[in-house]
């Protein structure tokens, strides 16, 4: 077989099934204790946004890397381990957006 002249029955064999154990880590739930903790959010303003509003950008880099540091560390010790690693995830992914609008200078 050819990719070609493969049939619909053909892609049907080789198409990778969904694992059913599989959870998306960014359908954001209510009260999400990663995305929407509860504890961060009782004002007009989430905690992380203030936090963001009173730092300097690098400050706020720092911040973020912190964090992703901590949570990976942790892990194994709270009992929790993909929580935490979705944790570190969620401040990663924001470093990652600074680090695109505004790139880290180099070193060298």
């Amino acid at each position: 077989m050819t990719i070609n002249k493969a049939t619909p029955q053909d892609w049907d064999r080789v198409r990778i099934k969904p694992n059913p154990d599989y959870v998306d880590p960014y359908d954001i739930q209510p009260n999400d204790p990663v995305h929407k903790p509860s504890h961060y959010n009782s004002g007009e303003i989430e905690c992380i946004d203030a936090i963001k509003a009173s730092m300097s950008h690098e400050a706020y880099k720092g911040y973020l890397k912190g964090n992703v540091e901590k949570y990976i560390w942790r892990m194994s010790y709270k009992g929790k381990p993909v929580e935490d690693l979705r944790k570190a995830r969620f401040y990663l992914d924001r470093l990652i957006e600074m680090e695109i609008k505004a790139p880290t200078p180099s070193i060298r």
